[in-house]
């Protein structure tokens, strides 16, 4: 109370020498050398940390892309990590430019060569499936189908496409993760583009999605529940096709036995309006070949997706191959809910296909460059 009275100061009041305060700063400045170096020598956080921030890209083979990719392959199966672990990842991954690995990619075109060879069987031919062939269904193994001289009329002579015939593909998904990617122009920009069970590509969606088709396929299941198996007016499912121009369409024609004059349906009705679009049929062994290439890598289903057949052809088709569209999530990487195609929201029925798995496959060969996935906005 006399000091206050006084106005006695204590000369020594502020400086503190190895008070409290300073104390407290050689703590904490300790303590974050400490923290600092245990990153850089036992975790990731920190590259993370500075990825987060960091305003470009890395180079495919920098150190911290390297790190970023290990990340990825560290995770074998789908069930060692949480779906937001996983997306983290695939985050982090995403400030590293995408270069394609010619060793890697060789390799796993080595091995689809061997086991399904796409550029001789992936469509049901003349050259290797000759008249009086008795063609096995690839899931009704027990139905054979005699080709005939009608049946042997409607097939090609021999595949359209060869080995590595195109430089850049563009296999296109319905996914919600394509809606406001405004990936158009360059999808559009491919030298090949495939499409999955003709999605809308009108001006509505052709931002995201382009419009550019030169092959896609047809379930005969939306023949049969939107266009009543062409039984009546075959007009409308006409005009759904002229969106896509001269594209080709392939249907499964030899999955079962119902499938198989649903299909046919679909070339008579284009050979009646003369059209030139070309009409091709999977080969029921090629679909088996790779549904058992895939089972292997985990992929294991009632029936692979439409998708992941065109990816599976296109990495022996095309030099290079980009996916667009494939997500297996309610939510994007970011964790924002999505709807399940960029057109609708409604779900496939459950405990046919695999595609969460067929996604994680897709995100390893992304991570170890032989496909290049993209799941954000194009530039």
């Amino acid at each position: 109370m006399l000091r206050r009275r006084m106005g006695y100061s204590d000369p020594s009041s502020g400086k503190d020498i190895l008070g409290n305060r300073s104390l407290c700063f050689i703590f904490i400045c300790a303590f974050g050398l400490v923290t600092l170096l245990q990153q850089i020598l036992y975790g990731k956080n920190y590259i993370k940390r500075y990825l987060e921030n960091y305003d470009g890209s890395f180079d495919y083979n920098s150190t911290a892309c390297r790190e970023l990719r290990q990340e990825i392959m560290d995770v074998k199966v789908l069930t060692m990590v949480k779906t937001s672990d996983l997306f983290e990842r695939w985050r982090n991954l995403q400030v590293c430019r995408w270069e394609q690995n010619k060793e890697e990619t060789s390799n796993f075109k080595m091995s689809l060569s061997r086991c399904c060879n796409a550029p001789s069987f992936l469509f049901t031919t003349k050259r290797n499936t000759p008249a009086g062939t008795k063609l096995r269904y690839e899931v009704d193994t027990s139905g054979i189908l005699p080709i005939t001289t009608e049946v042997f009329k409607m097939f090609p002579d021999d595949m359209p496409y060869s080995k590595s015939q195109y430089k850049k593909c563009a296999v296109i998904g319905n996914g919600g993760i394509i809606k406001n990617s405004k990936c158009g122009k360059e999808i559009d920009s491919a030298d090949f583009v495939f499409r999955c069970n003709i999605p809308p590509i009108n001006e509505k969606y052709s931002a995201d999605v382009g419009t550019k088709t030169d092959l896609v396929t047809i379930n005969p299941s939306i023949i049969t529940e939107r266009f009543q198996k062409l039984e009546k007016w075959r007009r409308p499912f006409y005009e759904v096709l002229q969106n896509y121009e001269n594209s080709s369409v392939v249907l499964p024609a030899f999955y079962n036995t119902r499938n198989t004059d649903v299909s046919f349906r679909v070339k008579y009705m284009l050979d009646d309006f003369d059209s030139q679009r070309g009409v091709f049929f999977f080969h029921p062994q090629y679909l088996l070949n790779v549904q058992r290439f895939w089972a292997v890598q985990g992929v294991r289903a009632k029936r692979l997706s439409s998708g992941l057949m065109l990816v599976t052809a296109a990495l022996e088709m095309c030099e290079e191959v980009h996916l667009y569209g494939f997500w297996a999530f309610p939510m994007n990487p970011s964790g924002i809910f999505i709807t399940h195609h960029y057109y609708d929201n409604v779900k496939p029925r459950p405990g046919f296909h695999a595609m969460p798995h067929e996604i994680f496959n897709f995100i390893h060969m992304h991570t170890r460059g032989i496909i290049n996935v993209h799941t954000g906005q194009c530039t």
